[in-house]
């Protein structure tokens, strides 16, 4: 074992033995019982930048804003009981200090990585009430393991690589590796977890639903969908801020490229409020993605039709260009600098912008590689409380002739994701 591992693995038993020391709580000892009392002590701690480093190496998922928000909310938590637990998972009860309101966590840890925590989940729970037990039955798990299974030999993007992962899943339950597991939502990230480690890829991944799924229609476009249309729209379609900063920069943060058919007036109005600006950020560090909205986006930012990226598709054996569009309402944003930010939360389309837009030397990518998520595709239902998304295209640039899947896209400028958009206005003002 090296230092560092074993460093780790000792912090971590000791800041589980501390955090059952002072809630008269005994944990097991496993790595998730040991990620959970690492992460209560630090996170009770208040100590800000304590919680931003143990979530930047153990919790990359989690924004400091988000972490620091939730401390606030709850003055910490006080561990009450562990329900449940397996070795890279584990059930518990808590009480927020703040209120002394209780809730119901769930935790799940990398088997790669157990130090890091995959998923974590805090529910209110009324007091005094009892967990429910049995989520998942073994025929409903069997259901589950061999549906996920079958998709991944029918539909993911690579045959050989879906068929590896389908054969690798069924051999684990044969093992009993999901056995112990009963609730939905920890059987999904631990599927999740193992076909990650198997393919690779950041855009596949099992869900479970506490409500039951709709019937699958594969062609059904958002639009179409009143309760999917009437999310889009009180999200402002991601647009979160909109804004002139000093001297003469337009400043867009937006944390979505959604459904064009919904939300072009929304992002034309905001491409239109900073047109006339010397120098253009756009803030995609919170972006997780989307779709076609790329294309239209970029368009306000090419005077000439402009090939931005292929995806290629397995069920059709085709490959599908994405260009600039030939009309977008309003004025362009043309032959003025660009600077776009990212961190590790940057995702999926937003990825694909960041991508299209470094390689056509359109844009200065300031701040953290990004997410790694290439590779498109949709959620298929399993049954009526799971389902699994699966990869079905591959995007190629047309200038590299590859994609970011696994490596992220590498900004111009690296700075912590915190200062990209100090460091952008500065070039800015600059420029």
């Amino acid at each position: 074992m090296s230092v560092r591992p074993y460093l780790m693995a000792t912090l971590s038993l000791i800041s589980s033995i501390a955090v059952a020391e002072a809630s008269g709580v005994s944990l097991p000892d496993t790595p998730a019982a040991h990620a959970l009392g690492s992460w209560l002590e630090v996170f009770n701690s208040g100590d800000g930048a304590r919680i931003d480093a143990f979530d930047q190496s153990y919790i990359p998922w989690l924004s400091h804003e988000r972490a620091m928000d939730l401390r606030a909310h709850t003055g910490g938590y006080e561990l009450q009981s562990v329900e449940q637990g397996g070795r890279l998972w584990i059930i518990f009860r808590a009480t927020e200090k703040a209120s002394s309101k209780e809730i119901i966590g769930k935790l799940v840890v990398k088997s790669e990585n157990p130090a890091a925590i995959n998923w974590l989940s805090l529910e209110d729970a009324p007091v005094g009430a009892e967990l429910q037990k049995i989520t998942v039955d073994a025929a409903e798990r069997d259901r589950v393991i061999e549906g996920a299974a079958k998709l991944l030999d029918e539909l993911y993007v690579f045959p050989d690589v879906g068929k590896k992962m389908s054969a690798a899943l069924r051999k684990a339950e044969r093992r009993g590796t999901y056995r112990a597991i009963t609730d939905g939502q920890i059987l999904a990230w631990r599927l999740s977890d193992d076909l990650w480690i198997l393919g690779h890829d950041e855009h596949l991944g099992v869900r479970f639903s506490q409500q039951v799924l709709p019937p699958e229609r594969p062609d059904q476009h958002a639009d179409a969908d009143p309760a999917a249309r009437k999310g889009i729209i009180s999200s402002n379609c991601g647009f979160e801020k909109a804004e002139h900063l000093a001297p003469n920069i337009g400043y867009l943060k937006f944390n979505e490229f959604d459904d064009p058919e919904i939300c072009a007036p929304t992002a034309a109005a905001a491409m239109n409020f900073v047109a006339d600006s010397d120098a253009l950020i756009l803030d995609l560090r919170d972006n997780h993605g989307g779709g076609a909205m790329v294309q239209f986006i970029a368009s306000y930012l090419f005077a000439e039709p402009t090939h931005l990226n292929d995806i290629y598709w397995r069920a059709d054996n085709a490959t599908q260009q994405a260009w600039t569009l030939p009309y977008v309402p309003g004025k362009k944003f043309i032959a003025k600098p660009v600077f776009i930010l990212t961190s590790k939360r940057t995702f999926s389309a937003a990825e694909d912008f960041c991508y299209a837009l470094k390689n056509l030397k359109r844009a200065i990518l300031i701040g953290e590689t990004t997410g790694g998520g290439a590779h498109p595709g949709g959620p298929r239902r399993i049954d009526d409380h799971f389902s699994i998304r699966v990869p079905t295209g591959r995007s190629i640039s047309p200038i590299t002739h590859t994609d970011w899947e696994g490596t992220g896209v590498e900004p111009d400028i690296k700075v912590p994701a915190a200062d990209a958009l100090t460091e952008a206005l500065k070039r800015a003002r600059r420029d």
